[in-house]
């Protein structure tokens, strides 16, 4: 007889709606779900470029750990650009979002230290923060008051706070008032740009840029390949001193095998890309923007739009229902992912403004109703 040992959790989230299954990705559906901010996943030119760049060098797969013989001239080239484009010191690629968060914030936490982190942070550095010697406290979501509380109380103790750019389920933006407690009271500060970098800012930069913030050596920038950039894989920007002691420290650097090739220099690619082509892709966001302010009454600096629906269940059922009506696909969020379940729009550059205009207003009569 098979036994299988999580049947009842199993059961228990099919009652609550919470259940998830993964499904082969259909092609025939317009694409409103994923983090492919900028559409350049389906930009063939800079895959060939990716490719005509690895075909330069004996092998394509980095083979090792980046302290072990994996640290490529790809990984370098892509490392020095990124510092470049977004003024901090050093660099060092990383596997992905996930991991890097959680390397980051298991090394960087020490014993006796403090971590301050945003109640609405992502998993993974939630994952990571179980995984520190120090004092973890999480203060109310984007809310710099109760932060300075929290940086009063913890004294005169290496403060580490952790917040993100634009935050992946609300689409808030980060208070610029965050951002300036930091340096006065000298903490590190981790900042995820996972849905920031690439969406917002003069240069499209980040949340740095868009504040016109020059980053200062406590500060450590964590960014994703695999939305604005159209690859896979994460990056880690910093001073040089932090870098060194990541590099010694992080274990997500030193045991894991280094970064994709490929992907490096795909995102190297898109990173030339956005930066030829910033003040036509700044446009096309805030038209997109404005569609959804017209006609949904939804102001988010970014591309991502949360539409509070509250039931699981329901969110599912008008997931199916813009799937069938309109070939859209559109994420359907549910706890404990977020406190209410939501449908999350992102207005990806690569759908037209018309079908983007077309869901709006489907989506305001499901509001209604």
């Amino acid at each position: 007889m098979n036994y299988n040992p999580y049947t009842n959790e199993l059961k228990a989230l099919k009652r609550s709606g919470r259940y998830r299954e993964r499904h082969l990705a259909d092609e025939t559906l317009i694409d409103l779900a994923s983090n492919d901010y900028l559409g350049l996943a389906h930009r063939g030119d800079l895959h060939a470029k990716a490719c005509a760049t690895l075909s330069t060098y004996p092998y394509h797969s980095p083979k090792a750990s980046m302290l072990v013989g994996g640290y490529h001239p790809v990984h370098a080239a892509f490392e020095e650009a990124l510092c470049k484009a977004n003024g901090f010191e050093a660099g060092i690629v990383m596997g992905s979002g996930f991991n890097a968060n959680i390397g980051l914030i298991e090394s960087l936490v020490r014993k006796g230290d403090v971590l301050l982190m945003d109640e609405e942070y992502h998993a993974s550095g939630i994952a990571g923060s179980r995984m520190v010697d120090g004092e973890v406290v999480f203060f109310s979501h984007n809310d710099s008051d109760k932060l300075e509380e929290a940086l009063i109380r913890a004294g005169d103790r290496r403060i580490i706070v952790a917040v993100e750019g634009i935050y992946s389920m609300s689409g808030d933006i980060l208070k610029r008032e965050i951002i300036e407690l930091c340096i006065r009271y000298k903490t590190i500060l981790i900042l995820d740009e996972a849905h920031s970098s690439g969406v917002i800012g003069k240069h499209l930069m980040g949340i740095l840029d868009h504040y016109e913030i020059i980053p200062t050596p406590l500060m450590v920038k964590m960014g994703t390949l695999g939305k604005a950039y159209g690859s896979f894989g994460a990056y880690t920007l910093c001073s040089a001193h932090i870098a060194d002691y990541l590099i010694n420290r992080a274990k997500n650097v030193i045991y894991a095998t280094a970064p994709s090739l490929y992907d490096t220099a795909l995102a190297h690619h898109a990173l030339d890309y956005i930066q030829l082509h910033t003040d036509e892709l700044r446009s096309q966001i805030m038209r997109r923007r404005f569609i959804v302010h017209e006609v949904l009454g939804i102001d988010r600096e970014g591309l991502i739009i949360p539409i509070e629906i509250g039931d699981n269940v329901r969110v599912m059922e008008i997931q199916a229902l813009l799937k069938e009506e309109l070939g859209i696909q559109i994420g359907a969020i549910r706890q404990p992912t977020v406190e209410k379940a939501i449908l999350r729009l992102i207005a990806r550059l690569e759908i037209s403004e018309e079908v983007l205009l077309q869901v709006c207003e489907r989506l305001t009569r499901i509001r209604v109703k």
